[in-house]
């Protein structure tokens, strides 16, 4: 799969994409990066901890968060990706469910669209998306969150937001699925999500897993959102064992070496230079 200038092989490894909140209220790092300079020296901090792309978020999507309009979310968003694109080589995605935000992004120089509606809140979205020929990843949601039998019920909304994608003229390889952890579900429909990945993984598509310092960690460990990065770094591996593409997180360098020991595991290779008894 192809975002902004950078080839990425989604079947056979796993990408760091790192959290940039220029917002003042969201439920883990409200208001630590809502400053230009700030900002830039965290995505700098990112790509230095091996960070593949960064997530630009403006308005917070926590439980109780209190929506904001359109131009404001532009002028939260749109310097931001501006000034990381002129700075630094990396590509670039917008977290959002407007139309009108993307758009501003994509100006902007975003490469990327995530859309935690899946393309359901906003009708122009998946057409502005064909248009520009820029891959989305599609999230699953659902309000409420009322399911008889939640597994193939996510599995089949998220097949409908692949057809509406596909309907507007997105292309397949464009496309990257999102389990909507902490959105749309109850606790346990959250471990489920992520217990069973491969309902989503089987429908062709590499798959995102967004689970970082979410209520589902701190519920399941009764810790605030700055102690979860050791239920986070769970997820993450049972991410890797499932083969997710894409693991969008806070912490990038612990989340990537999660990743790489788990990849190694699963590989059996061993460190250049090591024999079966250690290194020599």
């Amino acid at each position: 799969m192809k975002i902004g200038n950078r080839m990425f092989d989604t079947e056979h490894d796993c990408y760091i994409m790192g959290i940039l909140n220029v917002t003042p209220d969201s439920f883990s790092d409200g208001g630590k990066w809502n400053d230009m300079t700030r900002a830039l020296k965290h995505v700098e901090e990112m790509i230095g901890e091996g960070a593949a792309i960064i997530d630009v978020g403006g308005e917070s999507t926590r439980p109780g968060h209190q929506p904001i309009s359109v131009q404001a979310e532009i002028e939260r968003v749109a310097p931001v990706i501006a000034a990381i694109k002129q700075r630094f080589d990396i590509p670039v995605s917008i977290d959002t469910y407007k139309s009108a935000v993307a758009e501003a992004a994509l100006q902007a120089g975003a490469d990327l669209v995530n859309d935690i509606w899946g393309l359901q809140y906003d009708v122009n979205m998946a057409p502005l998306i064909a248009r520009w020929q820029v891959p989305v990843c599609l999230m699953h949601n659902r309000k409420p969150a009322d399911y008889t039998n939640f597994l193939s019920e996510m599995q089949h909304d998220m097949k409908t937001c692949v057809d509406r994608a596909l309907a507007a003229g997105i292309a397949s390889e464009r496309i990257i699925l999102d389990p909507g952890v902490g959105f749309g579900k109850t606790y346990q429909q959250n471990l489920a999500a992520i217990h069973h990945l491969d309902v989503l993984t089987k429908l062709g598509y590499p798959v995102l897993l967004a689970t970082s310092r979410k209520s589902v960690i701190g519920l399941s460990l009764d810790l605030p959102p700055e102690q979860r990065l050791e239920g986070t770094l769970v997820t993450t591996v049972m991410g890797v064992l499932q083969h997710a593409a894409f693991i969008r997180v806070h912490d990038v360098a612990p989340n990537l070496r999660a990743i790489r020991m788990a990849q190694a595991i699963l590989q059996e290779e061993k460190p250049h230079g090591q024999t079966a008894f250690g290194y020599h």
